[in-house]
């Protein structure tokens, strides 16, 4: 067993793995960040990468936070965030699934996350997993009207394949929001969006909406933007003021949700 899979990588654990703001927000939206940081605790030693891997987009969605906290400023939306690393684990995948501690991503190996024993793993997720989506669950069950919308960012190549969507419109077995909103954007194409695109539910992406949105009966949408689009101040305000006039106007449109 390497240092990278210590068991005492706890005591290394932020007091807060989970950040919320705007937490009395009056928006109906809920919006959610899973990938917000890149931050893998010390005592993991960087799981084993190399200083260029772990700051690189299999860490984190780059871009994406600071859009979420311009959407929740203009939107007077409450926003959670996660404050670890997706590679130590990914919040927006059930326990079950094998891409929720990936020992793989894209071209990248990942020794501090291979040959993890059942107590390695249930740490990761007792620490880290449950406390994001028990925060989640709480602000569902404390608000009058919830529209949960999660902010995502995408490689604009992966695996030496460019990709030509801007932003990904996602949804799961409930599109009602999804559907307002490629409505909307289709009448201000400011930017080429897709629906799930670049990746689907098939792809498992969409645990956090069928948890707390689908199941509830809740509106909900994934959005998915193409992280060139957003790696400056300039290009996070042209989005994040793009999506807060396509997500009130597919509100209106629709009933609102719960």
């Amino acid at each position: 067993m390497t240092h990278t899979k210590n068991p005492d990588w706890l005591a290394t654990l932020p007091e807060k793995v989970v950040g919320t703001t705007r937490s009395n927000g009056e928006s109906p939206i809920l919006l959610v960040c899973e990938h917000a940081s890149r931050l893998i605790p010390e005592g993991l030693g960087r799981l084993g990468l190399d200083e260029t891997a772990a700051r690189s987009h299999i860490a984190w969605d780059p871009g994406a936070l600071k859009v979420a906290y311009l959407l929740s400023e203009a939107l007077d939306a409450t926003l959670v965030e996660q404050k670890i690393s997706r590679l130590v684990y990914d919040c927006n995948r059930p326990p079950s699934s094998g891409q929720a501690i990936r020992d793989q991503s894209e071209i990248y190996a990942i020794p501090g996350n291979t040959g993890l024993s059942p107590r390695q793993r249930a740490d990761r997720i007792s620490y880290i997993y449950k406390p994001f989506h028990q925060v989640l669950a709480q602000q569902v069950a404390t608000r009058s009207k919830t529209v949960l919308v999660t902010i995502h960012s995408f490689t604009p190549v992966y695996e030496g394949r460019p990709r030509s969507v801007e932003i990904g419109i996602l949804h799961d077995s409930d599109s009602r929001l999804a559907d307002a909103m490629l409505d909307v954007a289709a009448k201000k194409p400011a930017y080429k969006a897709s629906r799930n695109a670049p990746y689907g539910p098939e792809d498992g992406v969409t645990h956090t909406l069928t948890e707390h949105g689908v199941s509830a009966g809740l509106l909900n949408v994934m959005v998915e933007i193409r992280n060139d689009l957003i790696s400056d101040e300039a290009g996070q305000r042209a989005v994040s003021a793009w999506l807060a006039d396509i997500l009130t106007s597919a509100l209106k449109a629709t009933s609102g949700g719960k």
